[in-house]
């Protein structure tokens, strides 16, 4: 595996350096923002993105979800993809003789292509010119469905040709998008891509927390830094792209309060999206605030609460090295609510996504070394609890396991980008492989 994937890809070999205070500026906005953006912000449904729906949704809100995306392939009509392909690009590439109706079919069918597909043989030695291409849609912003499925040709492209420079060639252009456009999900769409390309696309440590920096400003201004303030899905992806990219780091003591304030803050949203997403990005740092214990290091005993589950027998010992959150009452009041919620106002799944969600994040809130979907039952045979039972089997390959935040995370980032060409990215793709390790079953 080469240095960037391997950099990419560890969750713990980084270090974060101490935040630098932020100006008086983000506060005053903060209160000034919080009244309006709580009232108004909203989440972008299925229906109103349905006009750039091929390939492009964001809405996917819920580890069930998650796992409810079916695999995807390419039509049997389209034995030769290759050769589709091969001729989409060149189309993608010769903007002078296109036009708008013209590159949406192509970029869509590009989407199509490297969503189902494994292609990085054919895109060996043009991912730069489709780059390049792919900029000048998103530059010009002719129209919402070009730029959109635009950016999502440069993500597909990313992740299946990772490169150090696409970082330092697209930082700006995405920036400026999500600052200065007028659609909502070219924004959402912008900052998935910024996230994408600060993971895979060689951006340095010093570059990736100036990116979570820029993702915090957003989510402490309910969206108001970049003209949103009444946009929750632009909110949920500042989100989501923080918590993906928070993965990546092992040492975030100095990170953590300022994170929890707007995190904790993000809880009282209207939108269940906006909540979730803060709910996860929570129960990450706590679990962060756990590292494996030392050989002279001895574990304090907790009685019940430190019984084994079955799925940790050789797992190393964790120790807390500091507290993520001062008022922890507080949280755990606010944690319980959301997951007993019983409000009129939520749909039925928004209730039902908010109770699992939340009992999920508040048992990992107490036992920070417990992951999603924690079982605290008692199996009587074994005298062990269940413990984590959230799995992903790959075909007939091997079960990935998802029981930690940090996995979690990685999975519905993957899954939000690849839909249902995960498995086959998952089988072929080594970048995504080695993100997500499985067990033989």
């Amino acid at each position: 595996m080469t240095d960037l994937r391997r950099r990419a890809l560890e969750s713990g070999k980084t270090v974060s350096r101490k935040v630098q205070s932020k100006q008086s500026s983000r506060a005053s906005s903060r209160a000034n923002s919080r009244v309006n953006s709580r009232n108004v912000s909203r989440h972008g449904s299925d229906e109103e993105e349905g006009n750039v729906s091929d390939g492009t949704n964001w809405s996917i809100n819920s580890v069930d979800e998650v796992l409810a995306l079916e695999d995807v392939d390419l039509p049997s009509a389209a034995i030769d993809w290759q050769e589709e392909l091969g001729d989409r690009m060149a189309q993608i590439v010769d903007r002078k003789r296109s036009s708008i109706s013209g590159r949406e079919e192509s970029l869509s069918a590009y989407v199509r292509i490297l969503t189902a597909k494994y292609v990085a043989e054919e895109l060996h030695g043009k991912s730069e010119e489709l780059v390049d291409a792919f900029l000048k849609s998103i530059k010009a912003e002719s129209g919402e469905k070009e730029t959109v499925l635009a950016l999502k040709s440069l993500i597909l492209t990313t992740i299946t040709t990772p490169s150090e420079t696409i970082y330092g060639l697209i930082d700006r252009p995405l920036k400026r998008t999500i600052n200065d456009s007028a659609s909502s999900i070219t924004k959402n769409t912008a900052i998935h891509a910024l996230g994408c390309a600060t993971f895979y696309g060689g951006a340095s440590l010093e570059e990736t927390q100036e990116i979570m920096d820029y993702l915090l400003e957003i989510i402490e201004s309910d969206g108001n830094s970049v003209g949103s303030g009444d946009d929750g899905a632009v909110v949920t992806a500042a989100l989501e792209e923080w918590g993906f990219l928070a993965t990546q780091l092992e040492d975030m003591e100095d990170t953590t309060e300022e994170a929890m304030e707007a995190f904790v803050e993000q809880l009282d949203s209207s939108e269940p999206s906006v909540q979730i997403a803060a709910g996860e990005n929570i129960a990450l740092l706590y679990e962060k605030s756990y590292t494996e214990a030392e050989e002279d290091e001895e574990v304090e005993s907790e009685g019940d609460e430190d019984l084994e589950d079955e799925t940790s027998r050789d797992s190393p010992k964790m120790i807390k090295r500091y507290e993520p959150y001062r008022r922890l009452d507080k949280l755990r009041n606010t944690l319980s609510d959301l997951a007993s919620i019983s409000s009129r106002r939520l749909s039925k799944k928004d209730r039902k996504s908010l109770h699992t969600n939340f009992s999920d994040i508040l048992n990992s809130v107490e036992n920070p070394t417990r992951g999603p979907r924690y079982q605290n039952a008692v199996n009587q045979e074994t005298g062990k609890r269940y413990g984590s039972r959230l799995t992903i089997r790959i075909h007939r390959s091997g079960v990935m396991k998802i029981d930690k935040w940090w996995k979690l995370h990685r999975l519905q980032a993957l899954r939000r980008i690849l839909a249902g060409g995960f498995v086959t990215h998952y089988e072929k793709n080594e970048v995504i492989f080695e993100s997500l390790p499985y067990v033989q079953p």
